[in-house]
């Protein structure tokens, strides 16, 4: 069966940057395939869903970014994105688990409050506190490190895509999402570490 490893991709997706991270760093190569935002029927059709990245390897559907992160790390362990400890995989599957779950929701339900025909200003107002407060947090993660568990890893790949966005932007990238994150996160020179991981980073290669 064929070793291509496939992706769907739209652009500027967070997601996607993800992989593209962890893709570069195995030295794995990877086949793109682009699809229109307005129409994701190709990735529905492979997948069953529309959400990118959706990567297909041996006849195997892989969905959501964390997953494959973890699919890539079982199919080439070297360089790891994972530790082999058992107690930091844990901790860093942990970590994972928060920013998908907890640390992006404020965001997302400040976009979805913001495209209501009256939104709840006191409701945005406490989700910009809650999403700017965690800057502190990744502040204080980088103290004495490079990268937030020591080591380049999948911590790196999921955080940075959103992170960037206190001091990165593509002034083509239209997304609300996206125009909410650049918007709340900005650094401003408060987060010294923070902005130099952001730099670190971003100096690492994508597929």
């Amino acid at each position: 069966m064929t070793r291509v490893l496939r992706v769907y991709r739209i652009p500027f997706s967070t997601n996607v940057e993800r992989v593209s991270l962890a893709f570069a760093h195995k030295g794995l190569d990877v086949e793109w395939e682009d699809v229109d935002p307005g129409n994701r029927s190709p990735v529905e059709r492979v997948s069953g869903q529309p959400l990118v990245p959706a990567l297909v390897h041996d006849g195997r559907v892989v969905a959501d970014s964390t997953v494959i992160l973890r699919y890539l790390e079982d199919l080439q362990p070297e360089p790891p994105l994972f530790p082999r400890d058992e107690a930091r995989r844990a901790e860093l599957d942990v970590f994972l688990d928060w920013f998908n779950r907890v640390w992006k929701r404020p965001p997302n339900e400040i976009e979805a409050e913001r495209a209501k025909t009256e939104p709840d200003a006191a409701r945005i107002d406490e989700l910009v506190r809650e999403l700017t407060g965690s800057l502190e947090l990744f502040e204080a993660m980088l103290a004495g490190r490079d990268y937030l568990f020591d080591d380049f890893s999948a911590a790196d790949c999921a955080a940075f895509p959103f992170l960037k966005y206190g001091l990165i932007f593509d002034e083509a990238d239209t997304e609300e999402f996206h125009l909410v994150l650049r918007e709340h996160l900005a650094l401003d020179g408060r987060y010294p570490r923070l902005e130099a991981w952001i730099g670190r980073v971003d100096a690492h290669p994508r597929a």
